[in-house]
């Protein structure tokens, strides 16, 4: 057997480059790069493979761990989890940083490859520096922290380890049904370690990404299921998206005339005009498509993991008479809510039961008119918000509608948590797929900007913007930096509403004051930040506006500037969308000092008896 001699960390990035996935008879590269901050744990390991033996990959350096760590898996979305880039760190700290972004992407069924440093296999410079030293048990370090986090997780402590493990990770990576974060933990001594590694290793593969056909008798039960119903609605998920399954989807709710409803994931599967899609469900759901799921006698739930955010915390299916039938590639997600599984890739899936159903003639029994009205309803509803002004500054409906009149239909927004999410799955307009980037399945507050960048390093047919609460821009806005360092333009669009005010209005809607949420001093003050000079002193371009006119100057000036720019756009709190008959679970107090607390945790148990159980 013939063999070449490396390094753990060159050997490595030598398999990394060798991947390539295949699905529907084109082929890609599965590894783009590798995006590092170099440290005492891997500098002399994979920096030194990176720097003189990376191959074809590229290299992207990082500013914060955690926002490099979701840059990577915002490309590996936005890619429809066909590509990815590797994240290597430091030990300690610098590993540490990326554990949030780990559960970010797992929570959300994306690959991401994870590559920290460890400390010394052979444990002798003991402790080493950033060494957690734990007395009962030597063997665990900071890494360890990855483990309820990752879809895989090994530590690397002989070289030859690498080879077995390497194909448990790409193995995962690729998977459809169980893929996430996958985990290698490197010590350092062992990444400079060289061995003697069969050339035949490192050969060129090619991972079918195979599209799981449904079984005859699953197919047969689905259907059976699906003619006995007169008003079935579906509801889309991020897995149409990943399985290239939009058209398939079009396809099935035109031909049997069925409704379409939207996760945060799933959003821009149908273009906003379509007739047949009512937008978004659930807790941040439209009323069009809250009344008509709440009316359904079958919910197709189609690449959905049914989150509580969807279900309305299982109150929006909770009509006894109300079935579900679940098609997903993942069985853990096919059971949920006692769903009927239709275990396949959801384009399969479709193409098969529109064949099957059309041979037996099956429609539905949906009044188109009533379904037609209740679009125009909505969409004259978001008319309104869109066109809603208040007398002392811009409401939040009214920027969102001035940004999405702007925009062009090949433009990326990305966005992840406060009270953005609810109004852009409301009143979003988006025409083309995968033009609406939400990160909702871990609600991540940091993830906007450094999601954004990473989106831009998959898309490179329009503008990327990151719209942003001034909140989660504190949190983590540094890849800033790194896209001006890869020429990689991106909007930032920062909502200053002072505060954390999606809370600050959860709070008071459960009985509470408002209490820690707003950024005022000791006086009471607000918080004089300089948003716009942050942005300036970074080396973006920073424009401002607080009215109608200088938004559109602004974003005019934004899109035209030769760099990353950042819109500061003065918000009134309190102005976001709520309600339109839907209800999320959060339990207030059940004895407090204030009258209005413990009111509203009694009504809040009334709506939770009417919740499906299980």
């Amino acid at each position: 057997m013939k063999t070449v001699r490396l390094t753990m960390a060159q050997a490595l990035l030598r398999f990394l480059d060798a991947q390539y996935v295949e699905i529907d008879g084109q082929e890609r590269k599965f590894v783009r790069g590798v995006m590092a901050i170099f440290g005492h744990g891997n500098v002399t390991g994979i920096g030194e493979a990176l720097e003189r033996s990376r191959g074809s990959l590229e290299f992207i350096q990082g500013k914060n761990e955690q926002g490099m760590a979701h840059a990577a898996a915002a490309y590996a979305k936005q890619s429809n989890r066909l590509s990815i880039y590797a994240c290597t760190t430091s030990i300690g700290p610098g590993a540490l940083n990326m554990v949030t972004a780990a559960a970010t992407a797992t929570v959300n069924r994306i690959p991401l490859l994870l590559l920290p440093g460890d400390i010394f296999a052979d444990r002798q410079p003991d402790p080493v520096l950033q060494q957690i030293e734990h007395p009962m048990d030597y063997t665990i370090s900071a890494n360890d922290a990855f483990k309820p986090v990752s879809r895989y997780w090994d530590r690397i402590t002989r070289p030859e380890q690498l080879m077995a493990s390497l194909l448990q990770a790409i193995r995962v990576l690729t998977d459809p049904a169980d893929t996430g974060a996958v985990t290698l933990a490197l010590p350092q001594d062992v990444q400079a370690e060289a061995y003697d590694y069969p050339e035949a290793f490192f050969r060129k593969r090619v991972h079918a990404i195979d599209r799981r056909p449904p079984s005859s008798s699953a197919l047969d039960r689905a259907a059976a299921l699906l003619a006995g119903k007169k008003r079935p609605v579906i509801v889309a998920g991020g897995g149409v998206h990943y399985s290239l399954a939009t058209e398939a989807l079009q396809k099935f709710a035109e031909t049997f005339g069925i409704p379409v409803t939207e996760t945060q994931a799933g959003k821009s599967v149908l273009p906003w005009k379509h007739p047949l899609n009512l937008g978004g469900v659930g807790v941040t759901g439209t009323l069009a498509a809250n009344r008509t799921v709440a009316e359904a006698d079958l919910i197709v739930a189609v690449g959905t993991r049914l989150s509580d955010f969807t279900t309305a915390s299982k109150t929006a299916f909770s009509n006894p008479e109300t079935e579900l039938l679940s098609m997903n590639i993942a069985a853990f997600d096919a059971v949920k809510l006692d769903a009927v599984p239709l275990l396949a890739d959801a384009k399969t899936a479709l193409e098969a039961l529109t064949v099957k159903l059309s041979a037996a003639g099956y429609r539905t029994q949906h009044d188109p008119e009533v379904i037609a009205a209740r679009k125009r309803e909505w969409d004259a509803e978001v008319d309104r918000l869109y066109a809603l002004e208040a007398a002392d500054g811009l409401t939040q409906t009214r920027i969102l509608g001035l940004i999405n009149d702007f925009v062009q239909p090949e433009d990326v927004i990305v966005c992840a948590a406060g009270s953005l999410p609810g109004d852009l799955h409301r009143l979003w307009r988006p025409e083309l797929p995968k033009s609406y980037h939400m990160e909702y399945g871990f609600s991540c507050m940091g993830y906007e900007v450094s999601g954004s960048f990473g989106v831009k390093l998959a898309h490179d047919r329009g503008d990327v913007y990151a719209l942003v609460g001034d909140g989660g821009f504190l949190m983590l806005h540094s890849e800033l930096v790194t896209s001006l360092q890869e020429n990689r333009k991106i909007i930032v669009l920062l909502f200053d509403n002072h505060g954390f005010q999606c809370i600050h209005n959860l709070q008071r809607g459960h009985g509470s004051d408002g209490f820690g949420n707003e950024f005022v001093g000791k006086s009471g003050n607000v918080l004089p930040i300089n948003y716009r000079g942050i942005a300036e002193n970074l080396g973006c371009a920073a424009f401002s506006a607080d009215d109608a006119v200088s938004l559109r100057q602004a974003l005019e000036q934004a899109k035209a500037a030769d760099r990353s720019a950042l819109v500061h756009i003065r918000v009134l709190p309190g102005t976001n969308t709520d309600g339109y008959e839907s209800w999320w679970r959060v339990d207030g107090a059940q004895v407090s000092e204030s009258a209005r607390v413990t009111e509203a945790r009694t009504a809040n148990d009334e709506v939770r008896r009417t919740a499906r159980p299980y």
